[in-house]
């Protein structure tokens, strides 16, 4: 039985406890009239059925990750077996073959003497399943069992649903915590093992990247991996070009917004300029690989620009701020409108125009939310990739001229890691350090906002 099907059973289970423990609670409201319950009917029942499903879920993740063992375990010990190699990919891969096979994820083996461990991995597979499903039920049972015997009518059945939540709150937290330390140290312990390979000042000071991974690993040639291209590209597309169009248009467009559209207007106009922030990347890709691109390279041929390339920095980067426009104009929109009425009227009482009003009031006013939406919106655009396969080229040059190829950490990113070398080579290990160094910027780009906001926030509040 899968973990899904065991979820929905456990859901079962909980439902079931739910309606018998309403009831119990209602019958001692019929019982004794005059006495008041400790808690609604409602909270004894979800006290059952939390009290059922928590400890059915914990469950069924540990055997999820133990079961695989046990299984492979118990055909390892069969007869079947008994011819297998002692250890070594041979024994991995025919063992993986009858396990797939044996699931319905495969049609058959590639190995002939995997085929026989087929049938002893499908009488594993039954029998461990039928031992979760068995022990999920019994601790459902006795969970909702001992909980349901809780019950009297002054038991605070609210206050343990509130403890139990909180505890799947926090719980909640920790794994997202939990889950980003774990990122970053994979980042860092990846890293490491690069930087061991070449040296870091060739790899953050280099100007020249152009990784093998089909070379040796014997003698690794630090000068091809200077990634200096790659942090250039990403920070002339990313957060120069990207953010000239962006940061201009977002904020004007939510100045109009606030200030002088009419609110039928608005009530139109925000709804589709946030559409802007659903279109698939790829859509945009395409728009910049088929419109975008061919109109500058004719362009700037049209004024003499010989050379201009069907990919380009430029390309890549207007579309790149026409997708981000809605982070900054989204986030000024509330920022302008969360300033207290008063201060506006103040101004315009003492005698500013309108005009003065916006330049030196709402937006100084305003200045956190904008500068978190423009933060937040050139993290976005350095991370962005689809856009830049598509439109700016796979050429790393540290050039200044927006009319040539270029690429982006992000790009170089996916290239290394769907490449063909191994995971020990330092082509593609320099996925992970180009990674790390991505992170870091994003870190201290956030820091950044988190540091204006506060200051300015200070000086209004």
């Amino acid at each position: 039985m899968s973990p899904a099907l065991l979820i929905l059973l456990a859901l079962a289970l909980a439902t079931i406890g739910w309606i018998v423990a309403r009831g119990r609670a209602y019958s001692f409201a019929r019982v004794a009239p005059a006495r008041r319950l400790a808690a609604l009917p409602v909270y004894h029942a979800w006290f059952v059925a939390l009290a059922i499903v928590l400890p059915a879920i914990v469950f069924i993740i540990v055997w999820g990750i133990i079961s695989p063992g046990l299984i492979a375990q118990a055909v390892a010990s069969s007869p079947a077996a008994a011819g297998l190699p002692a250890e070594g990919l041979l024994r991995s891969t025919m063992l993986a073959e009858a396990r797939n096979v044996a699931m319905g994820t495969a049609p058959g083996v590639f190995n002939p003497e995997a085929e026989r461990l087929v049938a002893p991995f499908r009488e594993a597979i039954d029998r461990f399943n039928l031992i979760g499903a068995g022990i999920t039920l019994v601790i459902a049972f006795l969970c909702g069992a001992a909980a349901f015997l809780r019950l009297r009518p002054d038991f605070r059945a609210r206050t343990q649903v509130e403890r139990m939540v909180m505890a799947i709150l926090l719980l909640a937290s920790l794994v997202a915590i939990l889950t980003t330390l774990g990122i970053f140290v994979s980042l860092v312990f990846e890293t490491i093992r690069f930087f061991g390979m070449v040296n870091p000042v060739d790899f953050l000071f280099g100007t020249n990247w152009g990784p093998d991974p089909m070379s040796s690993t014997e003698a690794v040639d630090g000068s091809r991996y200077g990634a200096l291209p790659l942090f250039w590209g990403t920070i002339y597309i990313g957060a120069i070009i990207a953010m000239v169009v962006a940061i201009p248009l977002g904020l004007m467009s939510a100045i109009y917004l606030t200030q002088y559209a009419d609110p039928r207007v608005r009530r139109w106009l925000k709804p589709m300029l946030e559409i802007l922030a659903g279109v698939p990347t790829v859509v945009y890709g395409y728009f910049a690989a088929l419109t975008v691109a061919p109109a500058i390279r004719d362009a700037a041929v049209a004024i003499g620009i010989s050379n201009a390339s069907s990919e380009s920095a430029l390309a890549a980067g207007l579309v790149m701020g026409v997708m981000i426009i809605p982070f900054v104009s989204s986030m000024a929109d509330d920022s302008i409108a969360a300033v207290p009425r008063t201060m506006r009227d103040g101004s315009l009482a003492l005698g500013a125009t309108k005009n003065e009003t916006i330049r030196r009031v709402l937006v100084p006013a305003a200045l956190p939310g904008i500068v978190a939406g423009v933060m937040l919106a050139v993290s976005r655009a350095i991370g962005e990739t689809m856009i830049v396969v598509m439109a700016a080229g796979a050429a790393a040059n540290l050039s200044a001229n927006p009319l040539e190829a270029m690429t982006t950490v992000t790009f170089q990113i996916v290239a290394m890691l769907t490449g063909e070398g191994s995971f020990d080579h330092p082509a593609t290990l320099s996925a992970f350090a180009l990674g790390f160094v991505l992170f870091l910027v994003t870190l201290a780009l956030n820091f950044i906002a988190l540091r204006v906001v506060k200051r300015f926030r200070e000086a209004y509040e």
